[in-house]
């Protein structure tokens, strides 16, 4: 495992916004800043200060909130994008540049010498101006794995502090994020970090398979906002890394659900009902054998529990129901069944779910009851 601290780098305000048709207001950048700093989000990627100068405003009011978060932009690596990133208030730029042969020829015209040389010549100029730097390879994830150790090489030999490895197009799967994060981990020795895109629904696996295998900061965006399919979702990361690893990331579990709200509402994306960890359906059951495997003991079906995001499991009725969850469920309406009033009842509860396409409701449950009994 890892032996350096893991560092969660969230990304919602630069590359969460870059969701297509999502634009946050100013108000709910802050209101979203201050939510990740609320719940113990370390480092907090604010903006792309060549955006204007509303973006750079924009940036200096984050900065101005003096969060306890590690505060970052995104550049280019381009002499202009750099003077820009100057009197922000932020402490680390992250300097993208693409590594891979098919962005460096086909989107830039240039060559593999032109990168190095340019990194070699951009590092000091954003060093000069107060600022840690992150190399960001774009495209990382298909570059040539020699020069992609010639990168980092570069990028530590001119005073970087970070490489940040991009699966742009999220084309990996854990066994390669595996491989290459493990060698660049044995070539270099500043930080690494993985930027996973969920484009085969495998940014948040990738995620975990780069910080098996050495990387020291891992990019997130809260829901998995991001370009396309988007990113590795903070509230998957931090649960699966407090779960199946016991690496605590630093992130309070029992603020996600609400931080989740938060950006769901700002974002003009809501969550889908069985959106993992955070999504209203991840602790609701139905079915008869899962019923009543949680009712004799909760381990039976229970992955991790849902306190841990102050939550807890919602049992439902509907078709796929059986007697022990329908005494259950009528319990909770302080109405007492006996099985063979359950067994009666059971047919109607699933006739009412395949005509409404949903769980009867409370009121809806006791005018069965009142009906029928």
């Amino acid at each position: 495992m890892n032996p350096r601290p893991l560092i969660i780098d969230d990304t919602t305000l630069r590359d969460g916004e870059q969701t297509a048709g999502v634009a946050f207001s100013l108000e709910e950048k802050l209101a979203i800043a201050r939510a990740l700093d609320g719940i113990g989000v370390p480092e907090l990627e604010v903006g792309i200060p060549a955006m204007g100068a509303e973006e750079r405003a924009g940036i200096q009011a984050l900065a101005a909130l003096g969060l306890d978060a590690h505060l970052l932009v995104w550049a280019r690596m381009r002499d202009d994008d750099i003077a820009l990133c100057d009197g922000l208030g932020v402490q680390m730029v992250d300097l993208s540049i693409p590594v891979s042969e098919q962005q460096i020829a086909r989107k830039l015209g240039r060559d593999r010498a032109w990168v190095l040389e340019n990194i070699e010549r951009c590092v000091p100029r954003a060093l000069a101006l107060g600022l840690e730097v992150c190399i960001g390879g774009e495209d990382a994830s298909r570059a040539d794995d020699d020069f992609l150790v010639q990168v980092a090489e570069t990028a530590q030999a001119a005073g970087a502090t970070r490489f940040r490895f991009a699966d742009t197009l999220g084309v990996l799967d854990p066994f390669a994020v595996h491989e290459r994060i493990t060698r660049l981990r044995r070539a270099v020795d500043i930080d690494i970090e993985m930027h996973a895109h969920d484009d085969l629904g495998l940014a948040t696996a990738n995620t975990l398979a780069a910080v098996r295998a050495g990387a020291t900061h891992v990019n997130t965006t809260v829901n998995g906002l991001g370009e396309r399919a988007g990113n590795a979702a903070l509230e998957e990361v931090a649960v699966a890394l407090r779960c199946l690893h016991g690496i605590d990331s630093g992130v309070e579990l029992r603020g996600i659900n609400a931080v989740s709200q938060l950006v769901a509402e700002a974002s003009g994306r809501p969550l889908p009902w069985q959106k993992s960890v955070v999504g209203e359906g991840v602790f609701t059951h139905e079915s008869g054998i899962h019923v009543d495997g949680l009712l004799k003991d909760p381990r039976n079906y229970q992955g991790f529990d849902p306190a841990l995001l102050g939550r807890a499991h919602r049992l439902v009725l509907g078709k796929h129901s059986g007697s022990h969850g329908v005494m259950r469920g009528y319990a909770e309406l302080g109405i007492r069944l006996s099985e063979e009033q359950a067994q009666r009842l059971l047919p109607l509860i699933r006739t009412f779910a395949v005509q409404h396409k949903r769980a009867p409701e409370a009121a809806e449950l006791e005018q069965i009851y009142r009906i029928h009994m």
